[in-house]
């Protein structure tokens, strides 16, 4: 943990906001790219840690390159994608393969709390950086390891990407048209849910650190971490035996709980419940919709043959000639009914506005970019999600000059060599 004059002296560098975090004194060294992994790290630097960024200085990280692109007239472009999981972040670049460059590593986790990486295991041990061999020169460190299916067992060397954990963790066989093939999930669901796991994973592990002054391996599949995202599936299949195929937007036993079409688009209904069904009656439907003796109970709701004959084309009817935003403003508060919104309509959205949810961050000479802000809300400490990404090896010197104490010499040396 770094001490209040050093903290003072990261916060100077000019990307975070002024308040300090929950995290504020926690040293993060992140030596991840694409996703899952800067993103965790992200995480860890909205709530208040110093994230310092290693990339090769020849093969930096590889999201710099994907679109959208920020364009200036006198500069190169800047990827908003790279920007979005990598800010507050301390950009250095450094090359851990070269003898002197694993050495200014070593140093840097000398006065760290954490590292995070996400190669494929076995990687970080071959050239003798780790977790072992690094608590040999920090023991307090915490080691997290992200990959597509962990540290230990029969794949653990297997190369993966999200649609690798998507696919063996049983989320895509669920996902689809019903009848039809399975889709994948329309989002990289296994790097952002290897990310979030791997945030917990650091404050669980932080914290028996700081008790005990041990830290330990924290150890995140992608594969692990999609199959607890499969909601009754396991259960259904070790006490039913049942294997859960695409439904579609059903759900597999909760009715009515699916997408409608409605007017301009379509809406999730999810009356469900005794009281909601019977509310739902009242304000969408027509005298009578209510009586039939087949629909008083969620029992009799949830049987296929009465939902499909009864309750779903009474709930079209009601649906069909009417708009999101007359639907809405019927079911106010009073039954949950959501209109599906494309990415347009939730950035614009008031609730999305109310919580801070798109925040503006001005890159000199590129202009604002708007990107998704932090979930977490804390009244005290509340997370900075306007800091800006780095740009490549941009606080190379400062960081092993101030923070680590390379002399001016040696960072000369390391640039010659092509180690930073």
């Amino acid at each position: 943990m770094i001490d209040d004059e050093t903290r003072t002296w990261f916060n100077g560098l000019g990307r975070f906001d002024a308040a300090p975090g929950s995290l504020a004194g926690i040293v993060v060294v992140d030596v991840t790219r694409v996703v899952a992994g800067p993103y965790c790290s992200m995480i860890l630097a909205d709530l208040g840690a110093t994230v310092i960024k290693i990339e090769h200085p020849d093969d930096p990280d590889y999201t710099r390159t994907f679109p959208p692109m920020l364009e200036r007239e006198d500069g190169d472009p800047f990827s908003g994608f790279f920007a979005q999981y990598n800010r507050n972040k301390l950009g250095v670049t450094l090359n851990m393969r070269h003898p002197e460059g694993k050495r200014a590593l070593e140093r840097l986790v000398e006065k760290a709390d954490v590292l995070v990486e996400n190669f494929r295991p076995g990687t970080m041990e071959r050239l003798g950086l780790g977790p072992d061999q690094l608590r040999e020169i920090n023991p307090r460190l915490v080691y997290a390891a992200l990959s597509g299916y962990g540290q230990t067992g029969p794949y653990r060397s297997k190369p993966a990407y999200d649609n690798s954990a998507q696919a063996t963790g049983g989320l895509w066989s669920m996902n689809g048209p019903a009848g039809g093939p399975p889709n994948r999930v329309g989002t990289i669901i296994g790097d952002l849910g290897a990310s979030l796991y791997g945030v917990i994973g650091v404050l669980a592990a932080l914290r028996h650190a700081e008790h005990t002054g041990v830290g330990q391996l924290v150890d995140i599949s992608q594969q692990d971490s999609v199959l607890t995202l499969t909601e009754n599936a396991v259960v259904s299949y070790t006490t039913q035996q049942v294997v859960p195929e695409p439904l579609g937007n059903q759900h597999p036993f909760v009715r009515p709980y699916e997408l409608f079409a409605c007017k301009d688009g379509f809406v999730f209904f999810g009356g469900y419940t005794d009281k909601f069904w019977k509310i739902s009656c009242e304000i969408f439907g027509e005298p009578g919709d209510g009586d039939h003796p087949e629909l008083q109970t969620m029992g009799q709701r949830f049987r296929e043959d009465v939902y499909q004959s009864r309750v779903k084309p009474m709930v079209e009817r009601w649906f069909a000639n009417r708009t999101k935003a007359e639907l809405e403003e019927i079911a106010g508060d009073l039954v949950p009914l959501s209109a599906v919104k494309d990415i347009g309509e939730v950035v614009h959205d008031p609730q999305i506005a109310d919580r801070d949810m798109v925040v503006d961050v001005d890159y000199d000479g590129y202009g604002a970019l708007s990107t998704f802000g932090s979930p977490v809300k804390l009244d005290r400490t509340p997370p900075r999600a306007r800091g800006m990404a780095p740009n490549k090896g941009e606080h190379t010197d400062r960081v092993l000059r101030d923070f680590v104490g390379l002399t001016q010499d040696e960072l000369d040396e390391l640039r010659s060599a092509g180690t930073i």
